[in-house]
């Protein structure tokens, strides 16, 4: 438990994997929790900081824009719902995606602690993030397949021993992209709001596109700090300021510019 009260959830590496023949075992990574949980009240430590400078900013939209943020704040209002059909072929979708092969006995099952969740029903996790948060990840595994497994399987580095929930780290980086790009105003209120609009307004799916370029900045940043899970909010932090140093590049036309990704393998 930290000071706060706020929980966490770690996953020891080991050294077996999937069984491909139909299940998963919890041979592959066990999972342990702190007194509560990674999503809610250990989210606002890391993410929703905002300069008194911010605060007084205001930006002007052009029509096109206002539209642009318009469908993405109706993403971002979107709450996972258990019992829409759509929902629950987004999650099985991302069952598929992660693990080709392996059948998922159920929506609620062990085997979603494989991915990273906290508990057998990941449904408890997308109240940090969302509906949207799902739809990143499902984004993620599909455009870059490799980076996606990548990460999932912790495959690249020198790792920790105690790693980062994989699926639980995804949500908070949807939760960390909203507020840093104070996406649920009415209008930017921060020059990093300004700026990302405009690459939106060019690209209906850079939100997504920032999340797969943030994901696999936030696991470089876990291995130069020789990270352990404790640094979780560290790590966080840092990579935050590493995307708006990019943002600020004055030859970011777009978010291929980003030197970041070119991080992303498919």
């Amino acid at each position: 438990m930290d000071e706060n009260g706020a929980s966490f959830v770690a996953v020891r590496r080991l050294s077996q994997g999937l069984d491909r023949g139909g299940g998963c075992h919890s041979s592959s990574a066990e999972v342990v929790h702190g007194s509560s949980a990674w999503i809610g009240r250990g989210l606002s430590c890391v993410c929703a900081q905002r300069r008194d400078s911010d605060a007084r900013l205001s930006f002007d939209l052009t029509p096109s824009q206002e539209e642009c943020l318009q469908k993405l704040q109706n993403r971002i209002e979107v709450s996972y719902d258990s019992s829409k059909v759509e929902h629950q072929e987004a999650l099985r979708a991302l069952w598929h995606a992660a693990f080709p092969g392996v059948e998922l006995r159920d929506l609620i099952s062990e085997q979603w602690k494989e991915m990273g969740w906290q508990g057998k029903d990941p449904s408890t996790d997308f109240r940090g993030g969302g509906f949207i948060s799902l739809e990143n990840l499902l984004f993620f595994a599909k455009t870059f397949p490799k980076s996606f497994q990548d990460l999932l399987r912790k495959q690249e580095g020198d790792r920790a021993m105690w790693e980062y929930p994989f699926a639980v780290a995804g949500v908070n980086i949807t939760f960390m992209l909203i507020q840093m790009l104070d996406l649920q105003a009415v209008k930017p209120r921060t020059l990093m709001g300004a700026i990302f609009l405009k690459l939106l307004s060019e690209n209906d799916r850079a939100f997504d596109l920032l999340y797969c370029i943030t994901f696999k900045l936030m696991d470089q940043q876990w291995l130069a700090m020789h990270a352990s899970y404790m640094d979780f909010n560290a790590v966080m932090k840092a990579t935050r300021r590493q995307l708006e140093r990019e943002l600020l590049l004055e030859d970011i036309q777009c978010l291929e510019d980003m030197p970041s990704y070119k991080l992303l393998s498919r």
